[in-house]
């Protein structure tokens, strides 16, 4: 009798925990609803796409790879509720995620304490590399990102006077604040800065105020659902004014929208810039989907890559993960992916390229000057 309550009882537990022996789980974290559920798409695209062909290819170790996509909509309290989650499931050894800064900077102690190690393919907010040593980022810093819209305005734009409409959460106000810091050094006049919400649908008193002060363009460092209404409605007051912003304000959304012709951002990936090695992701996310990648997408797909090659190379251990993506410090022993070499500081950030598109006839393309 004991044997068979012994052969019953191992059995249960190899059956009710069969799928996940046999399999790896890798969650994303991103907003899939919501007013930002346009960015998670690319990232849950991207992450399903490349556990689709990890799978093809024999998995890892045998095993297949499961993508559990956690759905926190860019929300701290519910990014925090998922990390939370995640860091006590044993079963999961490496995260990916989060989207949004805010989103980030709520979940990163509850990994930190979990020693859970997670990879962002898209938070920008200069201090979440310094406030843990298991979290890294295949994106680049918005220190870099808003120095190199001040010098690109400068350049090639010829901008002078700038107003700034910025979001009040962490993405934001860190770009402005690096963007501000370089454009006083280059001589550009910030006439003014005016904050919102992510619930604010009126911003026409602002910018009436603006307008008065006739800036030559006005930068947007924030979310696509804000920052076209603030372009619309801007073109209602008749502004005549330059318009840019940040990888924020990268969304197909704005191709619907006829006021956003000569909108130009800052991207971590453009597909005509785009290397060798991206020509296949490209190709195929495009056969899959019925759109070409954005960059939300293109870094997720090699995110979910690094994890996966961490795992092939150490195991679900998240401490020898977290030392496996430390290790990666040089460009000669680079992650290299569909976005170019991937390599960590001692912060877990990496330097990546940045590049300039544009809406240009209802379509996003690269501009026809770079700045590199």
């Amino acid at each position: 009798m004991k044997k068979v309550l012994y052969f019953l009882l191992v059995f249960g537990m190899v059956v009710g925990t069969g799928w996940a022996a046999d399999t790896i789980k890798i969650p994303v974290a991103s907003p899939f609803t919501g007013q930002l559920a346009s960015f998670g798409e690319g990232v849950k695209n991207a992450a399903l796409l490349k556990a689709e062909e990890v799978n093809a290819a024999g998995g890892i170790n045998g095993k297949k790879v499961e993508i559990l996509l956690e759905d926190e909509l860019c929300d701290p309290k519910e990014a925090a509720t998922v990390g939370t989650k995640l860091a006590n499931n044993k079963e999961i050894s490496i995260v990916i995620g989060h989207l949004c800064s805010s989103a980030t900077l709520a979940a990163l102690p509850i990994y930190r304490d979990a020693k859970l190690p997670a990879i962002s393919p898209a938070s920008t907010n200069v201090n979440i590399g310094k406030m843990s040593p298991f979290y890294f980022r295949n994106v680049y810093k918005d220190d870099f990102q808003g120095t190199f819209l001040a010098r690109y305005i400068d350049k090639v734009k010829g901008y002078k006077k700038v107003a700034i409409f910025y979001e009040v959460n962490d993405y934001s106000m860190g770009l402005m604040g690096a963007f501000m810091k370089e454009a006083v050094k280059l001589g550009i006049q910030i006439l003014g800065t005016e904050a919102y919400t992510a619930e604010t649908t009126d911003f026409k008193p602002q910018l009436t105020k603006f307008k008065m002060m006739k800036p030559d363009a006005i930068f947007i460092p924030g979310y696509a659902p804000q920052g076209t209404l603030i372009i619309s409605q801007a073109a209602s007051l008749g502004m005549k004014v330059g318009v840019f912003g940040a990888d924020g304000l990268d969304d197909a959304i704005m191709l619907e929208n006829p006021d956003a012709e000569g909108l130009f951002v800052t991207t971590p990936f453009l597909p005509g810039q785009a290397g060798p090695a991206a020509a296949g992701f490209i190709e195929a996310y495009t056969k899959k989907y019925g759109v070409e990648p954005n960059w939300f997408a293109a870094n997720t797909y090699d995110a979910v890559g690094m994890a996966v090659a961490a795992i092939k190379a150490v195991g679900q251990d998240r401490v020898k993960i977290q030392q496996w993506l430390l290790s990666i410090n040089t460009k000669e022993n680079a992650y290299e992916g569909v976005t170019g070499k991937t390599y960590f500081d001692e912060n877990g950030d990496c330097l990546k390229d940045a590049y300039i598109k544009v809406v240009k006839d209802g379509k996003w393309v690269g501009a026809e000057k770079q700045m590199m």
